[in-house]
């Protein structure tokens, strides 16, 4: 039988409530994501918490607010929050993105998402999974307006999603305003084709930026020194 948890090197990330487990592109992102100071911080689609985790142990002086749809996920998020070392700076909303965003403008100077990225065909009859996997309650275009609307002025939105995905959210970026300030394509292997996109987005108008390689592994199979580096303060293997 599966654990049901995930051992950090300071935090536990209990998940078997959640239909999204702790995954690669989570841990990516947490560790990846920065702002060179940030006031408060934002997590949409939190799921276990475990982005908003990593972020509060990178960020000691900075509260972080995570928002999540599915119930269970966000009552898993509070437990984990809970009983972490960060409890008084993490706080979970079980709430829909949308109806977040109507109460606050202009508040974060952080922003990350591991949005939900598949077309409402070819669901599960998972009807979590679906919530976690499918972007019918979160479109792109919702999900940029929202941040357009909570991101400060100096602000910067980090988002991780698979490359052609990236292609439709980074249309809809630069229709509302926002550019690619960062980009990284996260590998396997130097030999595999690339797994995910991050970008860094902010208001400020910039050229394309040139992208910067992450490889899970070299062709040895033995973890790559990139992520190596990126882990090394989360993950017990390193």
């Amino acid at each position: 039988m599966a654990n049901t948890y995930f051992q950090f090197k300071q935090f536990t990330v209990h998940q078997e409530n959640c239909a999204m487990k702790v995954s690669t592109d989570a841990v990516i992102l947490g560790a990846l994501a920065r702002h060179s100071s940030p006031g408060a911080i934002l997590d949409i689609g939190s799921g276990t918490g475990v982005i908003s985790l990593m972020l509060a142990q990178r960020y000691p002086n900075t509260f972080i607010d995570a928002v999540e749809i599915d119930e269970a996920a966000a009552k898993q998020a509070v437990g984990n929050s809970q009983a972490s070392p960060w409890r008084d700076r993490v706080q979970i909303h079980h709430v829909r993105f949308q109806e977040f965003v109507k109460n606050m403008a202009g508040a974060y100077s952080l922003i990350v998402s591991n949005p939900p990225y598949f077309p409402m065909h070819n669901k599960s009859a998972d009807a979590k999974r679906n919530l976690a996997l499918h972007n019918d309650e979160l479109s792109f275009g919702d999900l940029i307006k929202g941040v357009v609307k909570l991101l400060d002025k100096e602000g910067v939105f980090w988002v991780i999603l698979p490359a052609q995905q990236m292609l439709e959210l980074d249309k809809v970026a630069r229709f509302f305003g926002l550019y690619t300030h960062e980009w990284y394509a996260l590998r396997d292997r130097p030999s595999t084709k690339v797994l995910r996109h991050i970008k860094a987005y902010s208001f400020a108008e910039a050229p394309m930026p040139e992208i910067s390689t992450i490889c899970i592994k070299k062709e040895d199979f033995s973890y790559g020194d990139s992520y190596r580096c990126l882990l090394k303060d989360f993950l017990l293997v390193f």
